[in-house]
């Protein structure tokens, strides 16, 4: 049985809609609906929650003969270290340092809003002065210590967060080879230009 099966019947079982599954993980709908039909992956800690609230085992849900890399390192590092100039060009130092060889290329993220996000949404633009979209510009306040890239290092590749204080590298099992993809409540454009040594 595929991973997404396993969470299907999983779902049934704790007798959860895909949308209130999608609301207790803070995910679209339309994420729990990939997953199911095994058209992508939930990440790592997705993949947490979903295991907790579906009363199974990450093991059980991963078990399927299938190679799925889940392994997430987060290091430490100090920002001051990597020379003058904006924080976006000391993370591209950072990133760079860190697969000095590969071919890495910024990415530009946007968390994707839950149902509940939304509808306060659209009634705060309704009964008050405040701009439609408040939730996508308070989402980007909060997110925006945060660098991402794609890494392409040989035969492997690798999605990296920068923030201000750490380095998270995760191995993906699954090439992403077009512009614009997901991975867990996000959305991201691949840019075309490459970070490169400065």
């Amino acid at each position: 049985m595929k991973l997404g099966e396993k969470i299907k019947e999983a779902r049934k079982q704790c007798r959860l809609s895909q949308e209130q599954l999608a609301e207790k993980l803070a995910v679209s709908r339309s994420a729990v609906a990939k997953w199911e039909a095994n058209n992508g992956l939930p990440d790592v800690d997705n993949l947490k929650s979903l295991a907790a609230m579906l009363n199974v085992s990450i093991d059980y849900l991963l078990d399927n003969g299938e190679p799925i890399d889940t392994g997430v390192i987060r290091e430490p590092y100090n920002l001051s270290d990597y020379g003058k100039g904006s924080k976006k060009k000391k993370k591209d130092r950072v990133i760079r340092e860190k697969f000095p060889d590969a071919e890495i290329h910024t990415l530009l993220g946007n968390q994707k809003l839950t149902t509940s996000e939304k509808a306060i949404g659209n009634l705060l633009g309704f009964f008050t002065d405040a701009p439609f979209g408040t939730p996508d510009l308070i989402n980007s306040f909060k997110n925006m210590d945060k660098e991402f890239y794609l890494v392409q290092q040989g035969e492997k590749q690798y999605f990296v967060t920068v923030t201000d204080e750490f380095v998270e590298s995760r191995r993906l099992a699954k090439h992403i080879t077009a512009d614009k993809f997901e991975i867990g409540n996000w959305q991201f454009l691949k840019c075309k230009y490459k970070v490169t040594l400065r």
